[in-house]
């Protein structure tokens, strides 16, 4: 359908394709975030039963972790698309449209298909919102309803293969009703202090929760203490486990023009001189994850090693926005959504890998339910100075608060204050201008904060970014990408 046409359905009459989705997403996103986790696999159970419970007809690999979940997902979709078989991505949260977190093929799901889909779901999201407020409950969350209407999507598309990502934890997560025969952990760390208990081991308990009975379990390294619980809860289900280090590891990487070249051990082949679009040692781990979970999958359980062409071609086309992406040039301005204390550790490894840079200006803004103290020291080592700010969520921590714990990190002379995102950003660029050659801008701390960076950056209808116009960093050229809007956690 062409963008201006009109929608006559009783739902949304004669408004265009673009006021239909706002008005969806405003429906969806005025619903509270979770809360009664306890009762959120229920509400989303009933819902999809009303709809013939699409989620028993696919056939799922299922990602959760505490830092790599959405780069991974990423990468196994592309893996899977380069295979030839048909694909759903279900990740959190977006960037640029609520569509990107329902892709289908590699493509945010298009407009006309929103809002079909909305139309034929809207009634069992009503009527499980009153069965829950009789009970005197609440009504279905924006991620319970977002997470039935992927389900339904994926299963309406028929694809081969639909990679789920947790939106927190595993065992209560909303996604928890489909049935993985895949279960892929990334590294945990302790994160979302609110919704986890006992510690790294809780978190690691919770996580779990995703391992079905017979599942095949890929796991990045972990530390002892989640090491243990995951081994128990597999040995429990009868799932099998691949680990890194034991069953498979990142043989060698390189930096090289626009990421990296890696060499991928797997428990099935060895796969040489990768490229991997992607910055950072992390992402050769989450490479090496993803490679793993295809692997297995396709095998239906054992390891199924690939054609490297079919590797090189799902690498290549793989992206991960808002991971060490350039977002903007003259200065660079890189963003990443590092956004606890595991995740900056990460950044701090492989931002000057990456991009060589002598100098580094943060913008940063955190959530209140996150670690700020530990994400200010994380960043305090690598930023010559920050601009503290705080974004447009309802979740953001509150500016005075950041700002003196930035002082307590780096020292009053480090930090200044902007009251919003597009004011900090002016300042930060300005004052990295004013270093001269070699000093970029890094916005972290938020994955609302940079996506309100990407949408500011883009609204000042700046030069496109392309390589020729980046600076060179150890012979790497960085590709970019703009547009963006203020995406909502899961």
């Amino acid at each position: 359908m062409p963008q201006n046409c009109s929608v006559t359905n009783a739902g949304f009459p004669q408004i265009s394709l673009s006021e239909a989705e706002r008005e969806i997403d405003a429906h969806i996103f005025a619903r509270h975030p979770e809360a009664d986790h306890e009762a959120k696999l229920l509400r989303v159970s009933e819902a999809l039963a009303m709809l013939g419970d699409p989620q028993r007809a696919l056939r799922i690999v299922h990602v959760t972790g505490t830092n790599g979940k959405t780069s991974t997902s990423r990468m196994i979709e592309s893996l899977l698309r380069a295979s030839g078989l048909r694909t759903g991505l279900y990740t959190s949260p977006h960037l640029t449209t609520l569509r990107e977190r329902i892709q289908i093929d590699g493509r945010p799901l298009p407009q006309e298909d929103l809002i079909r889909l909305w139309q034929r779901v809207a009634p069992a999201i009503h009527a499980v919102d009153a069965g829950s407020l009789q009970r005197g409950g609440p009504r279905m969350s924006f991620f319970e309803v977002l997470t039935v209407l992927g389900f339904t999507a994926y299963a309406d598309a028929a694809v081969d293969v639909a990679v789920i990502e947790v939106g927190i934890g595993g065992r209560r997560d909303a996604t928890n009703v489909g049935d993985g025969r895949v279960a892929v952990l990334t590294p945990m760390a302790l994160d979302h202090d609110g919704y986890f208990t006992g510690g790294l081991p809780g978190v690691a308990s919770e996580k779990c929760g995703i391992i079905k009975p017979g599942a095949a379990v890929i796991s990045a390294m972990q530390k002892d203490e989640a090491a243990e619980i995951i081994t128990a809860a597999a040995a429990d289900r009868g799932a099998s486990v691949f680990w890194e280090g034991a069953h498979m590891s990142v043989e060698a990487r390189r930096v090289a023009p626009g990421g990296q070249i890696v060499t991928l051990r797997t428990a099935a082949a060895t796969y040489e001189d990768i490229h991997v679009p992607l910055h950072g040692d992390f992402q050769a781990q989450n490479a090496l994850t993803a490679l793993a979970a295809v692997e297995v999958a396709l095998g239906d359980g054992i390891p199924r090693s690939l054609d490297p062409d079919v590797v090189a071609r799902g690498f290549a086309a793989a992206t991960s926005p808002g991971r060490l992406e350039v977002i903007a040039a003259d200065p660079i301005v890189v963003g990443d959504a590092a956004h606890n204390p595991h995740g900056i550790e990460a950044l701090a490894r492989s931002l000057h890998e990456a991009f060589g840079l002598t100098k580094v200006i943060g913008v940063v803004a955190v959530l209140g339910d996150k670690d700020y103290v530990g994400i200010l020291d994380g960043l305090a080592p690598i930023l010559d100075h920050a601009v503290v700010t705080r974004t447009e969520s309802r979740r953001a921590l509150a500016i005075d608060t950041l700002a003196a714990q930035a002082r307590a990190s780096m020292g009053q002379e480090r930090v200044t204050v902007a009251p919003d995102v597009a004011t900090a950003l002016a300042e930060a660029r300005a004052l990295a201008a004013a270093h001269g050659e070699g000093t970029g801008v890094l916005v972290a701390g938020s994955i609302t904060l940079v996506g309100e960076a990407r949408r500011e950056l883009a609204a000042q209808a700046m030069a496109p970014v392309t390589e020729a116009t980046l600076p060179l960093a150890r012979g790497v050229q960085h590709g970019a990408s703009d547009g963006s809007a203020e995406p909502q956690p899961a």
